[in-house]
């Protein structure tokens, strides 16, 4: 195997600025915490860093809106504060990502503040305007993925701008030139800083049928998100993904994408091959292009798309994506995760209530053992769960409070039903402050601030890193030691898989081998204990005995385990 590059060995953790770590006591998280915490991720083990936005931004939609690409929030701090990170980061050997947002601006960006002032204002392409229907109405029935229509009425100039997300967010027209020569700017302006590259914020957005055609299905809003939601068997789900794909069919995934990643991957070029790395906020392998010429690395998010990991889905998962990366090119590179800040929290989603630190355990011990790049959501180490809010007021996600007041006040839903289904919804679930200690308001910020989001009570249960830096048998430190053995172990870090058959389906097998090392790892997703016996496996035939890496220490003279319930088991096979 070739040299793999920085980015294919690295563990990354991302960071949610705003509910990580509050210096200033404000309530809000910043670069003065997350500089204080340096020291932390680097006992910790991991090697980047994606830092969610960072940006200016009226935080409509938790910072995805941005009204100044080149800048720092003063809310989180300022551009010096923003390089004390970096170079502080960098020193402690750990790369640092951003998220790139491509495909809109705020609507308080200068950009649109100039392209809405006038119908011929220099900057009135840069967005999409269109002109009304002969009635009023909007050029078409497109939706928005976020809060109604696509289109927003600008009664200054008499046309409708597009955006795909909330009405706050209008897309960029791509098909400016202009346009793009300013994006590319600010990547610039951040990779001459010493960014290590981006993780791209939904990119299948950025262009969008020219035509403007009317889609199909006269649905409104409202009622698509109802059906996605109430979508419970697979049936219901297969349906509702044919809708959801029959409304955005004119939306989504347009010609030309592929063309403008190309561009910005000899960009990201210019600073050396591989150096700096583009992740996609995207599943679709044929961002990978020819292997060579677009994204480094897009989500293996079919991995965390069920209700509960099993050793079958897995599998199947397993075959499926590394099948395609395969045909992409030798060195597609794979890249893993089970949770981020739009999704619950993993212990929440993938747990079921009675074993849910055994199965966290089993859960990042996967990630940390498949091929492929490792993504972890800050608080997974030591098993944040997920927030539950108990009145709108506490609510910051604009996404859920639009659909509660939608539901409450033009469908008649009683209020405490709507609640409960916009607490279901809501991405603030998974978007509470970091849990540090058992103190008020869990270390997070001092006890007489509010902070922005409400603290998951059960920091005060043990759910929190000070409380677990010093317990062995704690989540947070079994994170800690896995994640320097995978460091350690070539095998783990750049093997190729190769699948076995345990023998019970609640238990997934499988090497990790190189050249030098081949390593097998075996987990017990179940509370039995059982034997596995490879004696007879014919991938195993040239190997004969075992030195135990995890839980660690034995030699085995044969390939034969006992592994207890829930139990995890890596050795290097000789």
């Amino acid at each position: 195997m070739k040299e793999l590059k920085w980015w294919q060995k690295a563990v990354f953790y991302q960071i949610y600025p705003r509910s990580f770590a509050d210096g200033n006591g404000d309530g809000i998280g910043d670069f003065k915490g997350m500089i204080e915490k340096l020291d932390y991720l680097q006992e910790l083990g991991i090697d980047a860093v994606w830092l969610s936005p960072h940006f200016p931004s009226p935080f409509v939609d938790c910072g995805y809106d941005i009204s100044d690409y080149e800048n720092v929030a003063p809310e989180y701090g300022t551009l010096d504060d923003f390089r004390r990170f970096l170079v502080g980061a960098h020193r402690r050997n750990i790369r640092v990502i951003l998220d790139l947002v491509l495909n809109h601006t705020s609507d308080q960006h200068a950009w649109f503040l100039e392209s809405r002032s006038s119908r011929t204002n220099p900057r009135r392409d840069w967005y999409i305007w269109r002109d009304p229907k002969p009635d009023g109405s909007p050029p078409n029935n497109w939706l928005s993925t976020f809060d109604g229509p696509a289109w927003e009425y600008d009664k200054l100039t008499g046309q409708y701008y597009y955006h795909y997300f909330f009405r706050q967010q209008p897309d960029l027209n791509w098909r400016n030139p202009e346009v793009k020569e300013a994006m590319f700017h600010s990547v610039r302006f951040w990779l001459d800083m010493g960014v290590d590259g981006f993780r791209l914020d939904a990119i299948g957005t950025i262009f969008e049928d020219h035509a403007f055609p009317n889609q199909p299905l006269d649905m409104t809003y409202l009622e698509l998100r109802r059906l996605t939601r109430t979508a419970y068997t697979p049936e219901e789900q297969k349906e509702a993904g044919r809708v959801w794909d029959t409304i955005f069919q004119y939306q989504l995934e347009q010609p030309g994408i592929h063309e403008l990643m190309q561009e910005l991957r000899m960009v990201m070029d210019e600073y050396g091959p591989g150096e700096r790395v583009l992740v996609a906020e995207n599943d679709n392998i044929a961002y990978h292009g020819n292997g060579s010429n677009e994204l480094h690395m897009v989500f293996n998010f079919p991995l965390m798309q069920t209700s509960r990991i099993t050793p079958a889905h897995v599998l199947a998962n397993q075959r499926t994506r590394l099948a395609a990366l395969a045909a992409v090119s030798p060195g597609a590179w794979p890249c893993n995760t089970l949770s981020n800040h739009d999704t619950p929290r993993m212990v929440s989603h993938f747990g079921d209530g009675q074993h849910d630190n055994e199965l966290a355990r089993l859960h990042l011990a996967l990630l940390l053992t498949l091929k492929g790049t490792p993504f972890l959501y800050n608080g997974d180490e030591i098993g944040m769960r997920n927030l539950r809010l108990t009145d709108i007021s506490q609510f910051r996600d604009s996404m859920a409070t639009w659909l509660y007041h939608m539901e409450v006040e033009q469908f008649g839903v009683d209020p405490a039903e709507a609640l409960k289904n916009a607490a279901g919804f809501t991405r603030d679930q998974g978007r509470s402050p970091m849990q540090w200690s058992n103190t008020p308001n869990a270390g997070f910020c001092p006890e007489e601030v509010q902070p922005w989001l409400p603290v998951n009570p059960d920091y005060a249960s043990g759910v929190n890193a000070a409380d677990q830096i010093g317990n062995s048998e704690s989540l947070l430190h079994f994170c800690r030691r896995f994640l320097h053995l995978r460091r350690k172990t070539p095998a783990l870090v750049e093997g190729e898989y190769l699948p076995l058959d345990a023998g019970n389906e609640d238990c997934l097998a499988f090497l990790r081998c190189t050249e030098s090392q081949a390593c097998l790892a075996a987990l017990n997703f179940s509370g039995k204990p059982f034997t596995l016996d490879f004696t007879k496996a014919a991938a195993l035939k040239d190997y004969h005995t075992a030195r135990v890496l995890f839980p660690g220490g034995q030699v085995l003279p044969v390939i034969r385990f006992d592994v207890p319930a829930w139990g995890i088991l890596v050795t290097e096979v000789k």
